[in-house]
């Protein structure tokens, strides 16, 4: 498997279109980076489920899945499910998150996620931060969009392990739904490691990628 290194990440913005995407997408990179750097600056942007519930749980869960982390989470009341007719309302929110933070990782939906909620979320991101490294998460679901991804980040045994115990304590208003369990969460991770030679791991797209190899 072949390896590429970054610079110290010291500024991580992460984003969802729904309050637990960013969890579900990549909760076990952002545990393992925060855990491996105290003092990392998360921004975090969630489009919809703000004031109320919802609101609650992500604030609870990104604490969690942020340990140590400087973070600053901002959660919207766009509508879920009906964000691509309120493109205005998205992209100033996104704009305003790109004026106030410079930084070295974007985690963020993929733009070939077949949900309109994460679909138009990935393609404003594209477009507000155009010289940054964007990986874009996926997340299981019965659209069956899952595709070839190109980018792994490892996850240890315990890291795994303690993803699913946070999405399963943080997100209750969730745990009715057929595909929210500890067999997808582990399973869609097994799989992704056996595609880099990992136990586990969380795999995103990535849209352009300058590199420096060097003279």
């Amino acid at each position: 498997m072949i390896r590429l290194g970054t610079g110290r990440l010291d500024r991580i913005v992460a984003v969802g279109a729904h309050c637990d995407d960013i969890a579900i997408g990549a909760g076990g990179t952002l545990l393992a980076l925060c855990l491996a750097r105290p003092g990392t600056r998360v921004d975090a942007l969630v489009l919809s489920g703000g004031g109320g519930e919802r609101e609650q749980e992500e604030q609870a869960a990104l604490a969690a899945f942020c340990p140590g982390a400087d973070l600053r989470l901002t959660v919207l009341k766009l509508p879920d499910g009906r964000l691509p007719a309120h493109w205005e309302e998205a992209k100033a929110a996104v704009e305003e998150l790109r004026e106030r933070t410079e930084p070295d990782l974007i985690l963020a939906p993929r733009t070939e996620d077949a949900h309109q909620d994460h679909h138009t979320l990935a393609k404003l991101m594209s477009t507000a931060f155009r010289d940054h490294l964007v990986l874009g998460y996926e997340i299981v679901k019965w659209d069956a969009d899952l595709g070839r991804p190109v980018a792994y980040q490892p996850l240890s045994p315990e890291i795994a392990e303690e993803k699913v115990r946070l999405l399963q304590e943080h997100y209750p208003s969730q745990r009715h739904r057929p595909w929210y369990d500890r067999e997808a969460f582990l399973g869609l991770a097994r799989i992704r490691g056996i595609e880099c030679h990992a136990r586990y791991a969380e795999a995103f797209a990535v849209t352009k990628l300058t590199l420096d190899l060097g003279d």
